[in-house]
């Protein structure tokens, strides 16, 4: 499994692509669809001047609009405010636990090679697999590019997305990722839903194919989610359980307190058969 060309060209770009959204501030937020036009005109001259491809731009906004449906998902998370029994049964935690286990046998030489590399076993891995997607089965329809621009857009945490954004051109930018492309409201992208600076930032070729493929590659997904949770200190051996030392690394993906203790729990029961 070998890093691509376009995380070795991530390194290069870093210094443009992390300076641009200090300097994107002159395109102003917004709370409602009202401004966003103006925001995008904005967000582009800003984007070029930094930098950034003009025809990159082009391409990656061609199709872009304001989108309600990830406006309405952003502020309706309400199910991360339930009891743990409570997101378990809404989340299908038991039908996780049990077609994980069969996910588990079925690929077992792909966890095995992803444990020898990066220390994490199975059954997070598996977990956050069930949990994001039912195992690749669902990943979302909004179109991507909208929707990342949509909350860079939003005042509620336009700083945060607009680094999204970014990284959602570079990854146009190195066709990594089709401006038509669709996925999660927030801009999630594949079978584990990276976000994009993710994408950037921890995306590996587990296939050895020579590209990052999130959408269409089980050992891309997964290699990159145990990248993932190894760059946020994941260590080898140790335990994952609430106050065991790899916990934080799990807290790292999600910040809700209940879905960090369903992956947790969800993967213990599966790394134990």
């Amino acid at each position: 499994m070998r890093m691509t060309k376009f995380l070795l060209a991530a390194a290069a770009a870093a210094a443009i692509l992390h300076a641009v959204p200090a300097a994107a501030q002159g395109a102003q937020c917004g709370n409602t669809g009202a401004g966003f036009d103006a925001w995008v005109s904005a967000f582009k001259q800003e984007a070029a001047a930094s930098g950034v491809n003009r025809a990159v731009l082009d391409r990656a906004f061609a199709n872009v609009a304001y989108n309600r449906p990830t406006i309405a998902a952003d502020r309706g998370q309400k199910s991360f405010k339930l009891s743990f029994d409570a997101f378990m049964q809404k989340r299908g935690g038991a039908a996780i636990i049990s077609r994980g286990k069969g996910m588990k046998r079925a690929n077992a030489a792909l966890f095995a090679s992803i444990e020898r590399k990066y220390g994490v076993p199975a059954g997070p891995l598996i977990a956050i697999w069930g949990m994001e997607t039912g195992f690749g089965s669902y990943m979302g329809n909004q179109h991507t590019m909208s929707a990342v621009s949509t909350l860079a857009y939003d005042c509620r945490r336009s700083d945060y997305f607009t680094d999204q954004l970014y990284a959602a051109l570079q990854l146009v930018s190195e066709g990594y990722l089709n401006p038509q492309a669709r996925g999660a409201a927030h801009g999630e992208i594949g079978q584990t839903q990276f976000l994009p600076r993710n994408v950037v930032n921890f995306g590996v070729d587990g296939d050895g194919d020579g590209r990052v493929d999130m959408v269409g590659s089980r050992a891309d997904a997964l290699a990159s989610t145990a990248n993932f949770l190894k760059g946020h200190g994941w260590q080898a051996g140790a335990g994952y359980q609430p106050g065991e030392p790899n916990f934080a690394a799990i807290a790292g993906w999600n910040a809700a307190t209940v879905y960090q203790q369903a992956i947790a729990y969800i993967g213990q029961q599966i790394d134990a058969n």
